[in-house]
């Protein structure tokens, strides 16, 4: 007869497959769901248009700068790596300069990106790339500028954590992983616009 998960529970069978909760709050994951989603609808429009204007397409993306958009890319890679280690250690309740440490790395490179951007976007400006100069142009500056938004508001979200960050919160207290689940969607969208705009052809 075959085994029911009430058995199991009753029985304290452990050998059935827990779920894992999403880390951080789940209002987080509300807005992440809701901001890949936007994204998505950016990038399905990309691809559809670009597949209809080859040529053009093409054209625009041999004005980019693809060495500035890979450091770009390994800023925010290594940046969510440091946003994992500050959480790793405040799971296993690390000194609080460790995680102070991680968090303020996770910040700096953030803002290395945002200001690399900035140098980019001026350099764009200076060679033509406009809203109203093509049709690629209007996608790549629209895409770009909407995750530079989200980058901002990124680093806006580390600050206030880092700033009320306390060596012995309530368990219940997940501020730091729900901002690493933040940074980490906005780390996952640029690699993919990254590898849309960017790299292939």
């Amino acid at each position: 007869m075959p085994t029911t998960l009430a058995q199991h529970v009753h029985t304290g069978d452990t050998s059935m497959p827990r779920l894992t909760p999403l880390p951080g709050d789940l209002a987080i994951w509300i807005f992440i769901f809701a901001e890949l989603l936007v994204f998505g609808v950016f990038f399905i429009s990309f691809a559809i248009v670009k597949s209809q204007n080859a040529l053009l397409f093409h054209t625009g993306q041999q004005l980019l700068h693809t060495g500035w958009g890979l450091i770009n890319t390994l800023l925010l890679i290594t940046s969510s790596y440091c946003m994992a280690e500050a959480v790793a250690r405040r799971q296993s309740a690390g000194p609080l300069q460790q995680q102070y440490g991680w968090l303020a790395a996770a910040m700096l490179l953030g803002l290395c990106f945002i200001a690399m951007k900035l140098h980019e976007f001026h350099d764009d400006a200076q060679h033509g790339i406009t809203l109203s100069s093509s049709l690629f142009a209007l996608f790549y500056l629209s895409m770009t500028f909407f995750h530079f938004m989200h980058v901002l508001l990124g680093l806006v979200i580390l600050a206030v954590v880092g700033w009320r960050l306390q060596p012995n919160s309530a368990p219940e207290d997940h501020a730091l992983e729900t901002a690493a689940s933040y940074w980490h969607m906005v780390d996952l969208v640029w690699i993919i616009l990254f590898m849309l705009v960017y790299v292939l052809p």
